[in-house]
């Protein structure tokens, strides 16, 4: 089957698939082997120097880990993807790819706390500089930009700020300095957003999220979207992936070599057959998704309980317009709303019936959290505020229940509010 003409479901239910026909199988299987063997000496040599396609030892690669990688790139319609075993170790894996002590990554400074935290705290450990930046602003990105930026980083949607970055500007700006734009497109994935046509160069997901869909497993992936030229840079590294698998394939290779293999954070293979089978659905549970936080949306800003709502798929939401013309399909599930008080915000939390307390997002179940005394917890003030929290914020994940008792659930759980 040709996968370049083939729509988004269609590839992303049957890329990637390497069924056991043997047996009549339709699914890839779990390949629970830590190692691979083979009949000569000469094949295993030819394997490990890289002459020969082939499996190792799974810390490495695994034959269902490759199935679904390759399902990871055919959506994304990327060159090749790693999937590993959080979002986290999918962004570190890059960050340990592309720089050296001295070095420097620029970022929105609309970011997940566990990616602010992976930045702030742990970067300047190995001397890595991490500047943030507020995309919003007219000419912050152009000055922060240097030629010892490796790469630059934006979240597709902030959150919990929910803005919404202009990645086709910020991408032009970055390549201007010769470095890549790497996205985080957990809050859209590839079927609202198509990363390739906006000139970004790399895509980092949570496949915890909306990719596996169903809070059953922890995974995470980076794909190569094939645009950037890694023979331009100047790393000796690089260069040397670049003599040994040229310039197509350099970064997956020396991202594989020297950081995966080292580290060990491929996804284990049974995670990778869960998220795999999470992705032949993706785009029904999206559909619903979205609808449904739009409903939810519209109707909570109405609410005389509710001070204010924030979701890009409103139109006063100050990046409607950008989010309108940026994706397709959908404003993603998430969106939150102001209450006036922490104590109205528990209230309200308090009194749902449907959703789950928790701290995930992208599961087919509407989930709820409090960002600022959780996620965001310990945090400075500045970076909360950067992020856009507040005392009084409640953050909705909204899952794929019937639309109706969602907002039958959040209208009596408002009246809880307004008795206070």
């Amino acid at each position: 089957m040709s996968e370049h003409h083939d729509g988004f479901s269609t590839r992303a239910v049957h890329s990637g698939s390497r069924p056991g026909r043997a047996q009549g199988a339709t699914t890839t299987p779990i390949y629970a082997s830590a190692g691979f063997a083979y009949d000569t000496a000469a094949e295993l040599e030819d394997v490990f120097a890289g002459h020969k396609p082939g499996h190792i030892y799974s810390r490495i690669s695994n034959p269902t880990v490759a199935a679904y990688e390759e399902r990871l790139a055919a959506i994304e319609r990327g060159r090749g993807a790693i999937a590993t075993g959080s979002g986290m170790a999918a962004l570190a894996t890059i960050i340990m790819t592309l720089t050296r002590a001295g070095d420097r990554i620029v970022s929105n400074a609309s970011l997940f706390g566990g990616t602010r935290r992976l930045f702030t705290a742990l970067m300047s450990r190995y001397e890595v500089e991490v500047v943030y930046i507020d995309l919003d602003e007219p000419g912050a990105l152009q000055d922060a930009l240097t030629d010892r930026t490796r790469f630059v980083y934006l979240e597709t949607i902030g959150n919990p700020k929910l803005d919404v970055p202009d990645i086709t500007a910020t991408a032009r700006a970055a390549h201007e300095v010769g470095a890549p734009l790497v996205v985080d497109s957990t809050l859209t994935t590839p079927f609202l957003l198509d990363a390739h046509a906006l000139e970004a160069d790399l895509v980092v997901h949570s496949t915890t999220k909306f990719i596996s869909g169903h809070g059953n497993s922890i995974g995470g992936a980076l794909v190569d979207l094939g645009r950037f030229d890694w023979n331009t840079l100047t790393d000796p590294d690089m260069r040397n992936a670049v003599s040994t698998v040229g310039r197509e394939l350099a970064f997956l290779y020396l991202a594989r070599q020297l950081v995966v293999q080292s580290l060990g954070n491929l996804a284990s293979p049974f995670e990778a057959y869960l998220q795999s089978q999470g992705i032949e659905t993706l785009a029904l549970r999206m559909e619903r998704h979205c609808s449904n936080a739009l409903a939810l949306a519209r109707a909570l800003e109405a609410h005389p309980a509710v001070e204010m709502v924030n979701y890009p798929g409103l139109p006063s939401s100050p990046w409607h317009q950008i989010a309108s013309r940026q994706f397709s399909g959908g404003y993603s599930a998430l969106f939150t709303l102001r209450l006036g008080s922490r104590e109205r915000a528990f209230a309200f939390i308090n009194a749902l019936r449907i959703p789950k307390q928790l701290a995930n997002l992208g599961d087919c179940k509407t989930l709820v959290i409090h960002p600022e005394s959780t996620i965001y917890h310990d945090h400075p003030d500045e970076v909360r505020a950067a992020a856009g929290v507040h005392p009084d914020m409640v953050r909705v994940s909204t899952g794929i229940e019937t639309e109706d008792d969602l907002l039958e659930d959040c209208t009596q759980a408002l009246s809880s509010v307004d008795s206070r």
